[in-house]
């Protein structure tokens, strides 16, 4: 037996030795030139040899090629990392992961042995240059930043010098809060630990250096140019063919967790152990599920965020915050603190939707969380109509409970002017099915009972105001008088009808009398 796994062991040696050998043809040729090529060549590798060997392999190869002692061309770093950005959004995250991973704990172990030369520093600008190529989060960059302002060495000087020289103001244009509070930071280090360091002039260079980032002014900064990186990024797009640069791939991970990964697990790699609620353990956070029970609230929450599908981690923490705030307004803060950017964020509205439509009985809840991230910006709003235009489209696959809901939902959000009457664009009245009889009648009877008379003068002449909205503002029209007035005579409650009618007729009236003017 011992023969037989001594001749296997010999083998699997003989395969990765070929495999190294390989790989470290291909890096060799690397440029900018040829990435395609090699990038292409480095996916087949993939698919014929073990993930675990061939990222070992590359990694190895890349931090051999990239790390030494003295310092290495800023073009060489940058074409290595956009390879691996490159990988990690065609062949898998686990590629970037793995890097990345690898890096950050070399780079932790020289900063810690305090070894004279370049090698902290290229593996540094290795770190920043996985952000500017989008395989990492700004989360590790503000992480690194903050521990070396804390204990601010002469060498923990020229480390915060490197990283903002590579990434500052992308940092800056992402997060110009965090970058703010940052260089208040620094400027307050500087000036209580100014008189201790030997070296001024690395300080007072390192401060020019940080007011120039605040004041956006990219010419003060000696040999700072963006074009090399943006150059590459352009690339990226197109040998990804993503339009977004992958920023959806993005690994939002911070420092602490990939410091100890051996012990928490990689929640980060889908399939790896996980532990916690990663997307928002940062220390300033406040924990989502409470601390008193946190297996067992946490354990059901994640049961039910698996039975509603939550299949990533950014749904599952946005699910879980809705499901454990204690009202909207924790729950818009705690939203908030995710820090999610583009589609990620989108998640938000469509899960706050789902959620709202899986209630057995309607919770406004979700209508005021909904009213306060459409007031907080914009982009929500659009989102959000986006995201009801799908249900309008969807409406005879509902429930009776979710069917509710949205009606709800949406008559809420138009009383309180977070919508218009343009959520109805996408119902035809010449040819409206029962679903959407029934939907319209039931929003618009609720909105006439619930919204005082000026208000729902102004909600319809709104839509009176829009040339471009006459084919909707027609058929509205025709829906109040065909499907609303006709029908009073069949309400439950005669009050009730008698009051609609009157309101009916008053937007009507109001609405004549402005096609008149516009006439005129």
């Amino acid at each position: 037996m011992r023969i037989s796994e001594e001749k296997i062991d010999s083998k699997k040696k003989e395969e990765l030795e070929r495999l190294k050998k390989t790989v470290k043809g291909l890096i060799n040729r690397l440029s900018e030139s040829n990435l395609a090529s090699i990038s292409g060549q480095l996916e087949e590798l993939y698919m014929t040899n073990s993930r675990k060997d061939m990222n070992e392999t590359l990694t190895d190869i890349l931090i051999c090629a990239c790390v030494m002692d003295s310092a290495v061309p800023s073009r060489l770093l940058l074409e290595h990392v956009l390879l691996v950005s490159v990988l990690h959004q065609t062949v898998g995250i686990e590629v970037g992961a793995h890097f990345l991973e690898t890096v950050v704990r070399k780079f932790d172990d020289v900063y810690k042995s305090e070894v004279e030369g370049k090698e902290c520093e290229n593996l540094l600008i290795l770190i920043a240059n996985l952000y500017n190529f989008y395989v990492v989060h700004s989360v590790l960059i503000f992480d690194i930043l903050k521990k070396l302002v804390s204990t601010f060495s002469g060498k923990d000087i020229e480390l915060i010098l490197v990283l903002l020289k590579n990434v500052g103001f992308s940092l800056r244009k992402e997060d110009a809060l965090g970058i703010r509070e940052l260089i208040n930071e620094v400027q307050k280090k500087a000036n209580e630990l100014g008189k201790q360091f030997q070296d001024q002039s690395r300080v007072c260079f390192m401060l020019e250096i940080v007011l120039a980032l605040k004041n956006n002014d990219m010419r003060k900064i000696p040999g700072y140019d963006p074009e090399p990186v943006e150059k590459l990024r352009k690339l990226l797009r197109t040998l990804t063919h993503n339009s977004s640069s992958g920023k959806d791939s993005q690994l939002r991970v911070s420092l602490e967790s990939l410091l100890t990964a051996d012990r928490v697990g990689r929640w980060w790699i889908v399939g790896s152990s996980w532990s916690g609620t990663p997307m928002i353990d940062s220390n300033k956070t406040e924990q989502i599920l409470t601390n008193n029970s946190v297996g067992k609230v946490s354990t059901r929450i994640l049961k039910l965020a698996r039975k509603q599908r939550m299949n990533t981690d950014i749904r599952r923490n946005i699910f879980c915050i809705l499901m454990t705030s204690a009202d909207f307004l924790d729950a818009f803060e705690k939203l908030l603190k995710l820090r999610l950017k583009d589609q990620q964020e989108r998640e938000i509205v469509h899960i706050l939707i789902d959620c709202c439509l899986q209630e057995n009985t309607y919770n406004p809840f979700y209508a005021h969380l909904s009213a306060k991230f459409c007031e907080y910006e914009k982009r929500f709003q659009i989102t959000l109509q986006f995201s009801i235009w799908d249900k309008i489209r969807d409406l005879g696959s509902l429930s009776a409970a979710a069917f509710s809901n949205l009606v709800n939902l949406v008559t809420h959000l138009l009383k309180t002017k977070w919508i218009s009457l343009t959520v109805f664009k996408v119902i035809e009245f010449s040819d409206l099915d029962k679903p959407k009889v029934h939907f319209l009648r039931r929003v618009l009877s609720a909105l006439f009972l619930k919204t005082e008379q000026e208000d729902l003068n102004h909600i319809f002449e709104k839509l009176a105001d829009n040339p471009k909205l006459g084919m909707l503002h027609e058929g509205l029209k025709l829906f109040l008088m065909h499907f609303l007035v006709k029908n009073i005579q069949a309400h439950a409650d005669v009050k009730e009808g008698a009051l609609l009618k009157e309101k009916i007729d008053l937007v009507t009236k109001t609405l004549k009398a402005k096609e008149s003017k516009v006439k005129l």
